[in-house]
């Protein structure tokens, strides 16, 4: 257990920071899914919609540091040419 004022601090810190993170990376997988699910049902027009309302929240997750860019822009590339190819 933490034995300083300081340590103690840094978990209560820490634990609304993941509270806070974890939203934020639910927040971006919902749009992602969403993009997905219109992929899947074969829908052109909805999963261009739905990528276009998904690249901001990723490009967002990566400005927060809640996302690496590369991850960021391997889901994007991956979506992007899934929509192209419908």
């Amino acid at each position: 257990m933490a034995n300083t004022p300081q340590a103690r601090k840094r978990i209560r810190r820490n634990e609304k920071r993941a509270e806070i993170n974890g939203a934020r990376i639910s927040r971006i997988r919902t749009f992602v899914k969403k993009v997905e699910s219109a992929i899947a049902g074969g829908d052109k027009p909805a999963a261009a919609e739905a990528l276009k309302e998904a690249q901001p929240e990723l490009a967002r997750g990566v400005a927060r540091g809640v996302l690496h860019r590369n991850t960021a822009s391997r889901k994007l590339s991956r979506l992007s040419k899934a929509v192209a190819a419908l």
